[in-house]
């Protein structure tokens, strides 16, 4: 089943707002669900489980009351981030906490996602999993994974280099379940372009870094507002991970974009300057800055990304269309 109809039924827009280290909290996340999107809240935005608990208690608060004030009203599901270095114990309390509250996808960025997959199905729950080529979609189908997060080329804090053209439809060959396309996905045109290239949702990172509502900071922002794709620097040598990295930010902390310090073990950031802390002040964007031009409210975005794909899907009848480029065909060759 290649998305559950119960999640897209809830949903005013086939997309995700992505779960972004220190930029999603929960008013970015609450916003997104209240406006028909899966909201992503990623679980290491804080440090303790009880502050973790304290948002979920909130966030179920904030969309109970949205939900009794607006009958009838799509409210997107919620989903959490979780890390697959959990230990066993650790991972049952977390997926304990999301039944609790009523949190039925898990989203899996990095690592061996197999006992996670394992122990968030024995609760119930869906799992997608990003995947950055073939090779680690079909280790991720085959641990079980419900849902691929297909991240092509141009994507932020986490970004493949493999045409979304190519990706995600070689993906829909091998996998029959949830296909989301992630990476420079802006526009409402962008969320029905991953439909028509057999995806059933669009993830959105940097989109929504640049709303009144996230928890990136001013400056952040503006980059995005300002920036454009010349000012990214794809590399491996901020985080271990490849991603893309606004320039600005690197000089602004005095790193050299041309002569990055080299990283040891993925995911530590010991090589870097002691005041250097990627995503705090030093920040990713994705090529989709290219076509973000203001701070909006979620609300704001979420309509107008509706409006885009709504008009991105009255396409004329195109059965009819090639029928006439047959006619021309036959007329031309008389």
């Amino acid at each position: 089943m290649p998305l559950d109809p119960e999640i897209r039924s809830a949903l005013t827009l086939p997309a995700v707002c992505a779960p972004m280290f220190l930029v999603s909290n929960p008013a970015l996340v609450g916003e997104a669900c209240k406006a028909g999107l899966i909201g992503g809240l990623p679980r290491q935005n804080v440090r303790t489980m009880e502050q973790f608990e304290q948002w979920l208690v909130d966030l179920r608060a904030d969309l109970d009351a949205h939900a009794d004030a607006n009958p009838g009203a799509r409210i997107g599901p919620l989903a959490v981030n979780l890390a697959t270095q959990f230990p066993p114990d650790v991972l049952e309390a977390h997926l304990d906490l999301l039944d609790r509250y009523g949190v039925r996808i898990v989203i899996s960025a990095t690592g061996n996602p197999t006992e996670l997959i394992k122990r968030s199905h024995d609760h119930g729950k869906l799992v997608y999993c990003d995947v950055t080529s073939v090779r680690f979609a079909e280790k991720a189908a085959a641990a079980g994974a419900d849902g691929l997060t297909c991240i092509g080329a141009g994507g932020g804090g986490h970004s493949g280099t493999v045409s979304h053209l190519a990706l995600v439809p070689r993906i829909r060959e091998i996998f029959d379940g949830t296909v989301i396309m992630a990476g420079a996905v802006t526009t409402g045109a962008a969320v029905r372009a991953a439909e028509v290239l057999g995806a059933d949702l669009a993830y959105m990172g940097t989109r929504f870094i640049a709303t009144q509502e996230s928890g990136a900071k001013p400056e952040h922002k503006q980059m995005l507002v300002d920036g454009n794709a010349t000012g990214l620097n794809y590399t491996g040598a901020i985080s271990g991970v490849p991603a893309n990295w606004l320039v600005e930010s690197m000089r602004l902390v005095g790193l050299d974009p041309e002569n990055l310090p080299t990283p040891g073990k993925a995911m530590r950031h010991d090589h870097l300057p002691e005041h250097v802390k990627p995503w705090k002040n030093l920040w990713s964007g994705g090529q989709g800055l290219e076509l973000i031009h203001d701070v909006p409210t979620v609300a704001e975005l979420v309509r107008r990304l509706r409006a885009e794909y709504v008009a991105a899907c009255e396409v004329p009848d195109m059965a009819e269309a090639a029928r006439l480029v047959d006619e021309a065909l036959e007329t031309s060759a008389v």
